[in-house]
Protein backbone atom coordinates (compact mmCIF):
# COMPACT_ATOMS: atom_id res chain seq x y z
CA UNK A 1 0.00 0.00 0.00
CA UNK A 2 1.08 3.35 -0.58
CA UNK A 3 2.31 5.93 1.97
CA UNK A 4 -0.41 8.20 3.21
CA UNK A 5 -0.24 11.15 1.17
CA UNK A 6 -2.51 13.85 0.66
CA UNK A 7 -4.31 12.10 -2.79
CA UNK A 8 -5.17 9.08 -0.85
CA UNK A 9 -8.90 8.29 -1.19
CA UNK A 10 -10.33 6.85 1.83
CA UNK A 11 -13.15 4.20 1.68
CA UNK A 12 -14.88 3.46 4.92
CA UNK A 13 -17.92 1.30 6.20
CA UNK A 14 -20.42 2.05 8.84
CA UNK A 15 -22.09 -0.58 11.23
CA UNK A 16 -23.33 -0.83 14.58
CA UNK A 17 -20.79 -4.05 15.20
CA UNK A 18 -17.77 -3.21 12.71
CA UNK A 19 -15.41 -6.27 12.22
CA UNK A 20 -11.94 -5.96 10.47
CA UNK A 21 -13.15 -7.97 7.76
CA UNK A 22 -14.33 -5.11 5.12
CA UNK A 23 -10.70 -3.22 6.05
CA UNK A 24 -8.80 -6.11 5.48
CA UNK A 25 -10.09 -7.07 2.36
CA UNK A 26 -10.03 -3.99 0.79
CA UNK A 27 -7.01 -2.98 1.69
CA UNK A 28 -5.31 -6.32 0.91
CA UNK A 29 -6.25 -5.72 -2.63
CA UNK A 30 -5.60 -1.74 -2.96
CA UNK A 31 -2.11 -3.38 -2.05
CA UNK A 32 -1.79 -6.07 -4.35
CA UNK A 33 -3.12 -3.81 -7.01
CA UNK A 34 -0.94 -0.45 -6.28
CA UNK A 35 -4.41 1.45 -5.89
CA UNK A 36 -3.91 4.66 -3.91
CA UNK A 37 -6.75 4.20 -1.42
CA UNK A 38 -7.32 3.16 2.23
CA UNK A 39 -10.10 1.26 3.59
CA UNK A 40 -11.37 1.84 7.64
CA UNK A 41 -14.29 0.86 9.64
CA UNK A 42 -16.50 2.64 11.91
CA UNK A 43 -19.30 2.73 14.22
CA UNK A 44 -21.32 5.69 14.96
CA UNK A 45 -24.57 7.25 17.21
CA UNK A 46 -25.40 10.11 14.32
CA UNK A 47 -25.42 7.83 11.06
CA UNK A 48 -26.77 11.59 9.51
CA UNK A 49 -23.52 13.30 10.31
CA UNK A 50 -21.49 10.44 9.59
CA UNK A 51 -23.14 10.53 5.68
CA UNK A 52 -22.47 14.02 5.83
CA UNK A 53 -18.83 13.33 6.32
CA UNK A 54 -18.63 11.20 3.43
CA UNK A 55 -19.84 14.18 1.52
CA UNK A 56 -18.33 16.83 3.01
CA UNK A 57 -14.52 14.82 3.19
CA UNK A 58 -14.89 13.61 -0.06
CA UNK A 59 -14.94 10.26 1.25
CA UNK A 60 -15.05 7.72 -2.39
CA UNK A 61 -17.08 4.98 -0.81
CA UNK A 62 -19.04 3.98 2.26
CA UNK A 63 -20.40 0.60 2.97
CA UNK A 64 -23.53 0.53 5.42
CA UNK A 65 -24.32 -2.28 7.15
CA UNK A 66 -27.06 -3.05 10.24
CA UNK A 67 -28.43 -1.19 11.30
CA UNK A 68 -28.07 1.59 8.76
CA UNK A 69 -29.60 0.39 5.54
CA UNK A 70 -32.74 1.80 5.53
CA UNK A 71 -31.54 5.18 7.56
CA UNK A 72 -29.28 6.01 5.06
CA UNK A 73 -32.08 5.95 2.26
CA UNK A 74 -32.91 9.57 2.89
CA UNK A 75 -29.72 10.96 3.19
CA UNK A 76 -28.13 9.75 -0.36
CA UNK A 77 -28.73 12.01 -3.84
CA UNK A 78 -29.25 8.92 -5.85
CA UNK A 79 -30.79 5.43 -5.13
CA UNK A 80 -29.66 2.62 -7.97
CA UNK A 81 -32.58 0.13 -9.04
CA UNK A 82 -30.38 -2.69 -6.98
CA UNK A 83 -31.17 -0.34 -3.47
CA UNK A 84 -34.57 1.30 -4.89
CA UNK A 85 -36.19 -1.99 -5.27
CA UNK A 86 -35.66 -3.24 -1.91
CA UNK A 87 -35.25 -0.01 -0.11
CA UNK A 88 -32.28 -1.57 1.50
CA UNK A 89 -28.69 0.45 0.88
CA UNK A 90 -25.18 -1.28 1.50
CA UNK A 91 -23.49 0.59 -0.83
CA UNK A 92 -22.36 4.47 -1.39
CA UNK A 93 -20.03 5.74 -3.84
CA UNK A 94 -19.15 9.84 -3.95
CA UNK A 95 -19.23 10.81 -7.09
CA UNK A 96 -17.91 14.66 -6.61
CA UNK A 97 -20.05 15.35 -3.92
CA UNK A 98 -23.24 13.15 -4.95
CA UNK A 99 -24.27 10.64 -3.12
CA UNK A 100 -24.98 7.00 -5.02
CA UNK A 101 -26.42 4.21 -3.06
CA UNK A 102 -26.94 0.01 -4.75
CA UNK A 103 -27.16 -2.52 -2.98
CA UNK A 104 -24.36 -5.50 -3.87
CA UNK A 105 -25.93 -7.71 -0.99
CA UNK A 106 -29.04 -8.58 -3.16
CA UNK A 107 -26.26 -9.51 -6.04
CA UNK A 108 -23.99 -11.42 -3.87
CA UNK A 109 -26.90 -13.51 -2.79
CA UNK A 110 -28.53 -13.95 -6.07
CA UNK A 111 -25.22 -15.25 -7.06
CA UNK A 112 -24.75 -17.57 -4.39
CA UNK A 113 -28.20 -19.14 -4.94
CA UNK A 114 -27.50 -19.67 -8.55
CA UNK A 115 -23.70 -20.94 -7.49
CA UNK A 116 -24.91 -23.50 -5.20
CA UNK A 117 -28.13 -24.59 -7.45
CA UNK A 118 -30.48 -24.04 -4.90
CA UNK A 119 -33.97 -25.58 -6.02
CA UNK A 120 -36.37 -23.56 -6.18
CA UNK A 121 -39.24 -26.18 -5.79
CA UNK A 122 -38.08 -26.42 -2.34
CA UNK A 123 -39.66 -24.03 0.55
CA UNK A 124 -37.40 -21.44 1.99
CA UNK A 125 -37.65 -20.22 5.80
CA UNK A 126 -36.07 -16.78 5.73
CA UNK A 127 -35.62 -15.52 9.51
CA UNK A 128 -35.59 -11.76 9.52
CA UNK A 129 -36.98 -8.89 8.18
CA UNK A 130 -34.51 -6.03 8.21
CA UNK A 131 -32.25 -4.50 5.51
CA UNK A 132 -30.25 -8.03 4.80
CA UNK A 133 -33.59 -9.97 4.46
CA UNK A 134 -35.11 -7.63 2.02
CA UNK A 135 -31.96 -8.41 -0.55
CA UNK A 136 -32.14 -11.97 0.84
CA UNK A 137 -36.16 -12.76 -0.03
CA UNK A 138 -35.60 -10.46 -3.26
CA UNK A 139 -33.01 -12.28 -4.43
CA UNK A 140 -35.05 -15.59 -3.77
CA UNK A 141 -38.25 -14.18 -5.51
CA UNK A 142 -35.87 -13.26 -8.28
CA UNK A 143 -34.50 -16.81 -8.55
CA UNK A 144 -38.07 -18.01 -9.19
CA UNK A 145 -38.92 -19.30 -5.80
CA UNK A 146 -42.46 -19.58 -4.77
CA UNK A 147 -43.03 -20.93 -1.22
CA UNK A 148 -41.11 -18.83 1.20
CA UNK A 149 -41.83 -18.00 4.97
CA UNK A 150 -40.58 -15.15 6.60
CA UNK A 151 -39.98 -15.55 10.42
CA UNK A 152 -39.89 -12.65 12.66
CA UNK A 153 -40.82 -11.07 15.33
CA UNK A 154 -42.10 -7.56 14.05
CA UNK A 155 -45.24 -8.48 12.90
CA UNK A 156 -45.22 -4.55 11.06
CA UNK A 157 -41.76 -5.56 9.12
CA UNK A 158 -41.96 -8.87 8.64
CA UNK A 159 -45.63 -9.08 7.48
CA UNK A 160 -45.07 -6.42 5.08
CA UNK A 161 -41.42 -8.13 3.97
CA UNK A 162 -43.81 -11.17 2.85
CA UNK A 163 -46.33 -9.52 1.18
CA UNK A 164 -44.31 -7.18 -1.15
CA UNK A 165 -43.47 -10.67 -3.04
CA UNK A 166 -46.12 -12.71 -2.17
CA UNK A 167 -45.04 -14.92 0.48
CA UNK A 168 -46.26 -15.87 3.89
CA UNK A 169 -45.06 -14.42 7.61
CA UNK A 170 -45.15 -16.02 10.58
CA UNK A 171 -43.91 -15.05 14.50
CA UNK A 172 -43.37 -18.17 15.69
CA UNK A 173 -40.77 -21.46 13.89
CA UNK A 174 -42.75 -23.48 11.58
CA UNK A 175 -42.81 -27.27 12.01
CA UNK A 176 -39.65 -29.07 10.66
CA UNK A 177 -39.73 -29.95 7.29
CA UNK A 178 -36.97 -30.04 4.00
CA UNK A 179 -36.59 -26.87 4.26
CA UNK A 180 -33.75 -24.30 3.02
CA UNK A 181 -33.10 -22.48 6.14
CA UNK A 182 -31.81 -18.50 5.94
CA UNK A 183 -30.64 -16.47 9.11
CA UNK A 184 -30.48 -13.21 8.62
CA UNK A 185 -30.81 -11.67 12.14
CA UNK A 186 -27.54 -11.59 14.39
CA UNK A 187 -28.28 -14.63 15.60
CA UNK A 188 -24.44 -16.61 16.14
CA UNK A 189 -23.07 -13.23 15.71
CA UNK A 190 -19.50 -12.19 17.38
CA UNK A 191 -20.84 -10.79 20.73
CA UNK A 192 -24.27 -10.80 22.76
CA UNK A 193 -25.78 -13.30 20.39
CA UNK A 194 -22.43 -16.06 19.29
CA UNK A 195 -23.80 -18.82 21.23
CA UNK A 196 -27.78 -18.55 19.65
CA UNK A 197 -28.84 -21.05 17.30
CA UNK A 198 -30.27 -19.69 14.69
CA UNK A 199 -32.71 -22.65 14.16
CA UNK A 200 -34.13 -25.36 16.07
CA UNK A 201 -31.67 -28.72 16.07
CA UNK A 202 -34.96 -30.30 14.97
CA UNK A 203 -35.30 -27.66 11.88
CA UNK A 204 -31.45 -27.98 10.86
CA UNK A 205 -31.99 -32.09 11.11
CA UNK A 206 -35.06 -31.83 9.04
CA UNK A 207 -33.89 -29.41 6.19
CA UNK A 208 -31.86 -29.51 2.93
CA UNK A 209 -29.99 -26.44 3.00
CA UNK A 210 -28.22 -24.21 5.97
CA UNK A 211 -27.45 -20.46 4.69
CA UNK A 212 -26.19 -17.74 7.03
CA UNK A 213 -25.30 -14.69 6.25
CA UNK A 214 -23.62 -13.75 9.19
CA UNK A 215 -20.34 -12.61 8.23
CA UNK A 216 -18.09 -13.02 11.42
CA UNK A 217 -17.90 -16.02 12.41
CA UNK A 218 -18.58 -17.27 9.27
CA UNK A 219 -18.92 -20.94 10.94
CA UNK A 220 -22.10 -19.61 13.69
CA UNK A 221 -23.54 -22.33 15.96
CA UNK A 222 -26.05 -22.92 13.09
CA UNK A 223 -23.57 -23.69 10.06
CA UNK A 224 -21.75 -25.98 12.90
CA UNK A 225 -25.05 -27.70 13.56
CA UNK A 226 -25.98 -27.92 10.02
CA UNK A 227 -22.31 -29.69 9.01
CA UNK A 228 -22.43 -31.80 11.61
CA UNK A 229 -26.19 -33.02 10.60
CA UNK A 230 -24.32 -33.62 6.99
CA UNK A 231 -26.32 -30.71 5.75
CA UNK A 232 -24.85 -28.30 2.81
CA UNK A 233 -24.19 -24.94 3.92
CA UNK A 234 -23.69 -21.69 2.60
CA UNK A 235 -21.85 -19.06 5.04
CA UNK A 236 -21.78 -15.22 5.65
CA UNK A 237 -18.42 -15.42 4.33
CA UNK A 238 -19.10 -16.45 0.89
CA UNK A 239 -22.00 -13.29 1.20
CA UNK A 240 -19.43 -10.90 2.17
CA UNK A 241 -16.55 -11.73 -0.10
CA UNK A 242 -19.19 -11.41 -3.03
CA UNK A 243 -20.48 -7.83 -1.74
CA UNK A 244 -17.16 -6.54 -0.92
CA UNK A 245 -16.06 -7.70 -4.39
CA UNK A 246 -18.54 -6.14 -6.14
CA UNK A 247 -18.27 -2.25 -3.60
CA UNK A 248 -14.20 -2.76 -4.33
CA UNK A 249 -15.63 -2.81 -8.13
CA UNK A 250 -17.47 0.15 -7.85
CA UNK A 251 -15.04 2.05 -5.69
CA UNK A 252 -12.08 1.67 -7.89
CA UNK A 253 -13.59 0.56 -11.29
CA UNK A 254 -11.19 -2.30 -11.07
CA UNK A 255 -12.96 -6.03 -11.77
CA UNK A 256 -11.60 -8.52 -9.54
CA UNK A 257 -10.93 -12.18 -10.73
CA UNK A 258 -12.11 -14.92 -8.45
CA UNK A 259 -8.73 -15.90 -7.21
CA UNK A 260 -8.21 -12.62 -6.07
CA UNK A 261 -12.02 -12.28 -4.14
CA UNK A 262 -10.61 -15.69 -2.87
CA UNK A 263 -7.42 -14.67 -1.78
CA UNK A 264 -8.76 -11.58 -0.42
CA UNK A 265 -11.73 -12.96 1.76
CA UNK A 266 -9.38 -16.03 2.98
CA UNK A 267 -6.63 -12.79 3.92
CA UNK A 268 -9.48 -11.04 5.60
CA UNK A 269 -10.27 -13.91 8.14
CA UNK A 270 -6.18 -14.62 8.74
CA UNK A 271 -5.60 -14.02 12.36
Amino acid sequence: MPILNKDMLLCISLSGRPSNIGTRFHNYLYDELGVNMIYKAFSTADIAAAISGVRALGIRGCSVSMPFKEAVIPLVDEIEESAAAIESVNTIVNEDGRLVASNTDYEAIAALIAAHQLDPALPVFVRGSGGMAKAVVAAFRGAGFDDVTVIARNVEAGGALAAKYGYRHVVAEPAPGPAILVNVTPLGMAGADENALAFSAEQVAASTVAFDVVAFPADTPFIQAARAAGKPTITGAEVVALQAARQFERYTGVALSADQIRRASEFSRSV
